[in-house]
């Protein structure tokens, strides 16, 4: 069976520096916000070019640091793509506000920028971009919508660790951005992480502030806060796998191509083949036949997903949002299924994956 993902074999290269660093925060006696956070922070923020980086307990924590620190009410109205995640828009109700969903490009599934400016009302006070399965949205258009409109910019990078566009990384092409280190991300822990990216010295002061209780100082607690810290453990793990990123992201890129270059079935839509904008967490296809496809690759012992099978505004936790239609999203929905795209595949098993896919 060829496996969707293995985090096992992903992992084994790192064992033996694994084994290492655990030890080494042991036998620290610092495992609260010590030196593998700050250090970790430190690194990532050069990493991504920007001023603070600030390590929270999950990617979508970080979403809600964001909003609180900006201060959003009640009535606020949050821009978000409804081809998504349900987190991006937990995220948002949970920090009080309301998300206004924006239909995705079929090229890309990402948030189609001409449908932004139509739904900005008095009320709006932010665009959330979420760069799906690793691919970079238009973020010169959408910038400058929220320019236009005084907006702010806040990405979702949570699958998109060192995508580039135009010498910048995700991280760095709004107001802030939140990343989550989920095991299965590009930059992934092996545990819960997360972190806010800006250049917005007082925004970056708060959320340090807020991940913390409300408190920058032991006993005096500046705002009504939570506990939303990364660990020192993960964190001096994802210091590890950080100097391996872009060589794992090339690794994916280079497996993308192979498929894109290789896959010749008229019933299959590809990903669109791509510079550094992509760094393909998830190599998601489009097949109006989804179920048949996913249930002849199973037979032909190869494991796929689906990166998601309901949009969130037909999710019960949104009955509020059930009655609305946005085709675009749902046929996504209906159509993607992702396969084996990780870093530990080897060639053998894409060239059986991409026969079976051309058999089909």
């Amino acid at each position: 069976m060829i496996e969707f993902l293995n985090l096992n074999k992903i992992n084994a290269p790192y064992e033996l520096e694994l084994e290492r660093v655990f030890k080494d925060v042991v036998s620290s006696g610092q495992y609260i916000l010590g030196k593998q956070v700050k250090t970790f922070e430190e690194e990532y923020a050069m990493y991504c070019g920007v001023k603070h980086c600030i390590g929270v307990s999950n990617g979508t924590d970080a979403l809600h640091l964001i909003l609180q620190a900006y201060g959003f009410s009640n009535m606020d109205e949050i821009i978000v793509p409804a081809n998504t995640y349900i987190a991006t828009i937990m995220a948002i109700s949970q920090s009080g506000c309301k998300p206004v969903l924006v239909e995705p490009v079929f090229l890309n599934y990402n948030i189609d920028p001409l449908r932004i400016e139509e739904k900005i009302t008095e009320n709006t006070k932010a665009i959330l971009p979420v760069h799906l399965y690793g691919q970079l949205c238009d973020m010169e258009a959408i910038c400058e919508i929220a320019y236009k409109h005084g907006l702010k910019v806040i990405e979702d990078g949570s699958q998109s660790h060192g995508a580039m566009m135009k010498g910048r990384k995700a991280g760095a092409l709004g107001d802030a951005a939140a990343f989550s280190f989920y095991p299965t991300k590009n930059l992934g822990c092996l545990g819960d992480g997360g972190a806010v990216t800006t250049n917005d010295d007082s925004l970056a002061e708060k959320i340090r502030c807020l991940r913390n209780y409300g408190s920058i100082q032991k006993g005096k607690n500046h705002h009504i806060g939570f506990n939303s810290r990364l660990d020192e453990i993960q964190a001096a793990i994802l210091r590890i796998k950080l100097r391996h990123l872009d060589e794992e992201n090339e690794k994916r890129r280079s497996i993308a191509n192979f498929y894109i270059k290789n896959m010749k079935n008229s019933k299959i839509v590809l990903p669109v083949l791509s510079d550094k904008s992509h760094v393909f967490h998830i190599f998601a296809i489009r097949v109006e036949e989804r179920a048949q496809l996913q249930s002849y690759l199973q037979s032909n012992g190869i494991q796929t997903a689906i990166h998601y099978p309901i949009p969130p505004h037909k999710q019960s936790a949104y009955k509020e949002l059930n009655t609305l239609s946005f085709p675009i999203t749902e046929q996504i929905h209906r159509e993607i299924l992702s396969i084996p795209a990780h870093i530990a595949l080897t060639s053998n098993e894409m060239i059986m994956i991409t026969e079976a896919i051309n058999a089909f």
